[in-house]
């Protein structure tokens, strides 16, 4: 089956349209469309009855310039996280100089730690009040009720590496994302439903 015919997992997909001629002549910003379809459960396109219940998907006009600046900003979150998950470098190896004299097998045993995009990263103070702006702009450009573009007093998702990179790349407006991270997904589609 192909990917275009089924989702297996719950998931959004994101894809930008930037108009070059449909501009009314009473809007004096630059708008960009977001175009988005997500599925809360897994879906095949055959089973229709479970598709038209499933899957959801709808349209934004957002102003270009915040699109761009929330970029920036996002991009800027996604190396201080970086910055952060390198954490204190200082640490040194010991080996014994009997070491090439051994012949013993050496034996690489696989980690069943998650991969480091996946770690949660504990963010400092000043790391956090940047997050919760940032993800304040995301709320308040998605939201579809007035209610919901309150400033963020806590951050509503797990803050990982990918999620912020997922973030990033969801405003991309070159490209198109599709996000299938559980809080940051579960997020997203809370503020498009």
């Amino acid at each position: 089956e192909s990917k275009a015919a089924r989702a297996p997992d719950k998931e959004i997909s994101i894809q930008w349209y930037i108009p070059s001629v449909a501009k009314s002549s009473n809007d004096s910003e630059t708008k960009v469309l977001f175009l988005y379809a997500y599925n809360i459960n897994p879906v095949k396109i055959g089973d229709i009855a479970i598709f038209s219940t499933s899957v959801f998907s709808g349209h934004l006009w957002i102003p270009l310039a915040s699109i761009i600046s929330l970029r920036e900003k996002l991009s800027d979150l996604r190396e201080q996280v970086e910055v952060l998950m390198q954490g204190p470098t200082s640490f040194s190896i010991s080996v014994p100089t009997s070491f090439l004299e051994q012949s013993e097998t050496l034996k690489i045993i696989p980690s069943n730690k998650p991969k480091l995009s996946d770690a949660k990263v504990y963010l400092d103070e000043k790391t956090e009040e940047i997050a919760k702006r940032c993800l304040s702009e995301v709320k308040a450009l998605l939201s579809v009720g007035p209610d919901l573009s309150s400033p963020l007093t806590e951050i509503p998702f797990d803050v990982t590496w990918k999620s912020i990179k997922n973030l990033e790349d969801m405003f991309d407006l070159a490209n198109g994302c599709i996000i299938t991270e559980g809080n940051l997904l579960d997020w997203i589609i809370s503020l498009l439903h």
